[in-house]
């Protein structure tokens, strides 16, 4: 069967934003919007390859060792002091409004499930404000409201290292994420207090003791946007049989990974990896979840992605396979962007 449209995708994560803030360029807006060399995402390839939202990501990057090198791979990532992670956190939240407001509406910042779709009908991106290690808020939480305010629907209570609010995972593999304590009382409140706000609390990069934890505490669906099968991929990153049970009982989903670190069986961060591997855990993740509770979670510009997809306008190849594997339409359209409307509808409302 092939699919002779183009299916519009929502993904669960990208580092867009990330790699435009250590561009440093001045002209952030127009790389973006206009499209320039490198990287994964801009708005023009986005278009091509039928991008059409997803979680745009502000991760406040380590200030010794790089993320997207590979550099600290097997080791622990230092903490982050929270002056530092607070301005990164504040000027990527600010690069994320500026390219909506220079867009003329083709990329809009949606704080509903609503908006999201409303945005997806008319054709523009729909960019859900997503941060991915909370080392900026502050323990008593007086900044989430702010964030909130300001449009933050989705969080990741850690990247990989320690902060306020409990462990992340290193990169190591092979390894299990049963690695460190839970989430502290802090990390406790903070998961009660974006139920109570309707902010999605993102799995990924958490602990095996912290996800524990925010399974007894939240009333809302478990959801990891993005991460892969440790069944397949023994890297402490990936998701655990009795981790995929807990999501699927709550109703909640996983977005496949795209890094080939976190694919592969010998756990390489190579792009000379085939989409069959791709295949394989989709196939364990719906095994385990159900056909309501897989999507996407490529890490555009934050990994290293399979040459075979490149960057966001290779999407359509990986549909085509997913269409060549057996999957129906109906399936296809789940994966790509359906499940993930269906998440947001029942977490952030």
């Amino acid at each position: 069967m092939l699919m002779t449209d183009l299916i519009p995708v929502f993904d669960g994560h990208n580092d867009a934003l990330l790699r435009l803030y250590l561009s440093g360029r001045s002209d952030v807006e127009a790389s973006f919007l206009q499209g320039a060399p490198g990287g994964h995402i801009d708005l023009p390839r986005a278009k091509a390859g039928g991008f059409s939202g997803g979680m745009f990501a502000i991760f406040p990057p380590p200030l010794e060792r790089g993320r997207a090198t590979g550099a600290g791979e097997g080791d622990e990532s230092p903490t982050l002091d929270r002056t530092e992670a607070l301005l990164s956190t504040m000027a990527m939240a600010s690069i994320l409004f500026r390219l909506e407001r220079a867009s003329d509406g083709a990329l809009m910042v949606c704080r509903s499930a609503q908006e999201v779709r409303a945005a997806m009908e008319r054709g523009s991106v729909a960019g859900v404000f997503h941060i991915e290690g909370a080392e900026a808020i502050d323990p008593d939480l007086a900044l989430l409201d702010v964030l909130h305010a300001a449009g933050l629907r989705s969080l990741g209570l850690v990247w990989s290292r320690p902060n306020a609010f409990g462990h992340g995972v290193p990169f190591r593999f092979p390894a299990t994420p049963d690695i460190g304590p839970g989430l502290t009382d802090a990390g406790k409140a903070l998961v009660r207090a974006c139920n109570r706000l309707k902010i999605l609390v993102d799995l990924s990069h958490l602990n095996e003791q912290g996800f524990r934890d925010v399974a007894a505490i939240s009333d809302a669906p478990l959801v990891a946007t993005h991460s892969n099968v440790h069944a397949i991929c023994e890297h402490a990153r990936n998701l655990t049989a009795w981790q995929l049970d807990a999501i699927r009982d709550s109703g909640g989903m996983v977005g496949l990974n795209f890094a080939a670190g976190f694919l592969r069986p010998d756990g390489r961060m190579s792009s000379d990896t085939g989409l069959d591997i791709m295949l394989r855990h989709l196939d364990m993740l719906l095994e385990a979840l159900g056909e309501d509770g897989v999507g996407l979670g490529s890490d555009f510009d934050g990994a290293v992605i399979p040459s075979v997809i490149g960057d966001v306008a290779g999407l359509p190849r990986l549909i085509e396979a997913l269409a060549e594997h057996g999957y129906g339409r109906e399936l296809v359209e789940k994966i790509a962007w359906r499940n993930w409307l269906g998440v947001l509808e029942r977490s952030i409302g």
